[in-house]
């Protein structure tokens, strides 16, 4: 059975496609040209526009598709299943990993979430969508002042120079303070990274850390990885596909009405 998972994210719209729990293919568009380019409303619903998007290039489309994604409350799309993004992570992450029982930390473009999981069952998970400051957007502000890309961001984890504003807006201000006072990109760095790491502890600290699995663009940041594995006493598990998560969680859940 051929199946298309869809994640409709703040910063990017992922695709995954499967057939018979084999994945074939997975895509990514920028969140706003995807819906000005192949997105539109009817009746009340989304509509994408398959045959412009040419997914499967030309062949056979898919038998069943879920979706989720930020704002999945507000957007329904036609002819999709819609289920909740931590329901699709954690279809995703056993998948990907084959693990049973783990906590998993999705770091999404607005929001972060963190999941116990037990013997294949959701135990229970809290979620951070109130400020984007623990997200994947607070590391792209901060890159674009330091004018960067995150490839370079992700380098620094050494000698990392204290930022303590809890507000991403505010922490922007922190940062060019920091950078008239001298300090060196590679510490201004580091400290970036590390206060990602003070955001998403107090949410860590309320599950076991055995297995820590990561997802999400974040999890593409070998700083940030190797601060948290300092932070939690294990190495975190990034899965193959760690943007594609949800997606993957979603086109698996597809196979399985």
């Amino acid at each position: 059975m051929r199946t298309l998972g869809i994640d409709l994210g703040s910063r990017k719209v992922k695709f995954a496609a499967m057939d018979n729990d084999k994945l074939l293919w997975l895509r990514e568009f920028d969140t706003i040209s995807f819906y000005r380019r192949y997105g539109g409303l009817r009746d009340g619903a989304l509509t994408i526009d398959f045959p412009a998007l040419d997914l499967f290039d030309g062949q056979e489309e898919a038998e069943a598709m879920v979706v989720t994604g930020y704002g999945r409350n507000t957007i329904n799309l036609a002819g999709a299943r819609v289920i909740p993004e931590i329901q699709a992570h954690v279809a995703g992450a056993r998948f990907q990993t084959g693990l049973e029982t783990f906590t998993l930390l999705d770091l999404g473009g607005q929001d972060t979430k963190v999941a116990r999981v037990e013997n294949g069952i959701l135990q229970d998970f809290l979620m951070n969508d109130k400020c984007a400051a623990s997200s994947g957007r607070y590391l792209e502000n901060m890159a674009q002042v330091l004018e960067i890309d995150l490839d370079e961001l992700s380098r620094h984890s050494e000698n990392p120079v204290p930022l303590d504003a809890t507000c991403g807006i505010f922490g922007e201000s922190e940062l060019i303070g920091k950078i008239v006072e001298g300090y060196p990109l590679s510490e201004l760095c580091a400290g970036i990274n590390q206060t990602l790491i003070k955001r998403v502890m107090p949410m860590l600290r309320r599950f076991p850390r055995d297995t820590l699995l990561v997802t999400g663009g974040v999890a593409r940041n070998q700083a940030f990885l190797h601060l948290l594995h300092q932070a939690v006493g294990c190495a975190p598990l990034p899965p193959e596909h760690p943007q594609h998560n949800g997606a993957i969680g979603c086109a698996v859940l597809a196979g399985r009405e």
